[in-house]
């Protein structure tokens, strides 16, 4: 099969099954009065500041819903929630506002449209890259991450626009194209999420040579965004850091919608926090130790991959492994949802070459890539707070505890068997010289 008709094959599928969450996902913020929930929190904050008041201050996004909107339909518990506390950084207030300048209605679509586009953008090209090795399994696991993305176009989530910018990146780095444009990509998801972008942004600057000086450059604008966004919001909320401060810790609180604890509203299904601390809180809810053994299980790993990464040379399957070592850690290492999973895509091209070797741990590669990208996908989740929702799991003792973490959370033990398989093939097995590695000067 020729390349150009490979290509097309691969992006029929993808359109496809993208297609399948864009419908959904639509049909979901029809049919929700908490449809877009997340976009209309990024979008009033902004209203906020162009009305000069603070969007950080409790309350007050929501106080001007409810003056634009009136009272009826009244908001749910919770949009209420997401319209009351702010907890982005001022940055991202600076790419919502001109959205924010256009009636909600039309703001909404065009943020979806471009959620979208950055998003099955983003995951082609990175496919283009899994293609030069294994193009079918490559293809499977991606297009099966697009048919699963309901959740970032019904609730408008910036994960959808911060993980495409990043894989942008990723690919215009390791490819050497329109590599300013990979720049202001890792920059700009920088500056909205980055605890979804970090640990990407610090492979490049631990790789050295021209991506040090490439990852450097994109702090740089984040920098020069982040200024911007300070000259524009401190004049409005001069307290907004310690604002914003305190609606973390808020939504973190026991039972709050960010609490990775066994009582959170969100244990299970499409919104469940995947974070490792989510496990480790069944067997003690306790946030100063679950807290202490995450960071300490992904410090750990997360020290050997840094260490690794600044003693080898640069190769591009190197990197592969590289990523593929380090996005599940990413993800386990801090509060995420599913959605902020979908950064997995980078994980395929090490699959691919791992598949292609013809080696026995081509299949546990298999299973592990596909196992993480099963436990954060939309549907799979779905089916699992069907199946376990009307589950009451005593934890007092050992066993109800290993239930329920096996039953209603098994995500982060799959994401954290994931990292540790990619981190082992990245050390000992990670190959120099894989067709199509490039070797760049350091």
């Amino acid at each position: 099969m020729n390349w150009k008709r490979t290509l097309r094959i691969g992006l029929f599928w993808m359109l496809l099954c993208c297609g399948i969450s864009v419908l959904w996902g639509f049909f979901l913020d029809r049919a929700s009065r908490d449809g877009m929930g997340d976009f209309k929190g990024i979008y009033y904050d902004a209203h906020c500041l162009f009305q000069h008041l603070d969007p950080y201050k409790v309350d007050e996004p929501l106080r001007v819903y409810l003056a634009e909107h009136g009272a009826s339909p009244s908001p749910s518990d919770v949009l209420r929630r997401i319209l009351s506390v702010d907890v982005y950084p001022p940055t991202t207030s600076i790419f919502v506002a001109p959205f924010a300048l256009l009636p909600y209605g039309p703001a909404h679509y065009l943020w979806m449209i471009l959620s979208i586009g950055v998003f099955t953008l983003a995951a082609f090209l990175i496919w283009t890259s899994a293609a030069d090795f294994a193009p079918a399994i490559a293809g499977v696991l991606i297009c099966f991450v697009l048919a699963n993305s309901e959740a970032i176009f019904a609730t408008g989530n910036t994960a959808g626009i911060v993980v495409g910018l990043c894989m942008l990146a990723v690919w215009c780095f390791l490819r050497d194209r329109f590599v300013a444009a990979g720049v202001v990509c890792l920059a700009v998801s920088l500056a909205i999420k980055p605890h979804d972008a970090g640990l990407i942004w610090l492979y490049f600057l631990l790789a050295g040579g021209v991506y040090r000086k490439r990852a450097l450059q994109a702090l740089a604008v984040t920098a020069v965004l982040g200024l911007a966004a300070l000259v524009w919001i401190t004049p409005i909320a001069p307290h907004w850091l310690p604002e914003l401060h305190s609606n973390l810790l808020f939504d973190q609180l026991p039972g709050g919608v960010n609490d990775p604890g066994p009582v959170t509203a969100s244990t299970s299904g499409p919104a469940m926090v995947i974070s490792l601390q989510s496990t480790i809180s069944v067997f003690r809810d306790d946030p100063r130790i679950y807290n202490s053994v995450s960071y300490l299980i992904c410090g750990a790993l997360l020290l050997v991959w840094a260490a690794h990464t600044l003693r080898l040379r640069f190769s591009i399957s190197r990197a592969w492994f590289a990523l593929a070592a380090v996005v599940p850690l990413a993800v386990l290492v801090t509060y995420h949802r599913p959605y902020d999973a979908k950064l997995l895509v980078l994980t395929v091209p090490a699959c691919s070459m791992l598949w292609t070797e013809g080696k026995p741990v081509r299949w546990i590669a298999l299973l592990a890539t596909a196992a993480g990208i099963i436990s954060t996908a939309d549907i799979p989740l779905t089916i699992l707070i069907i199946l376990t929702g009307a589950l009451h799991i005593p934890t007092a003792a050992l066993s109800g505890q290993m239930l329920k973490f096996v039953l209603m959370r098994p995500t982060p033990l799959i994401l954290l068997a994931m990292g540790i398989f990619y981190l082992w093939i990245y050390v000992r097995h990670a190959k120099p010289d894989i067709e199509c590695t490039q070797q760049v000067s350091q």
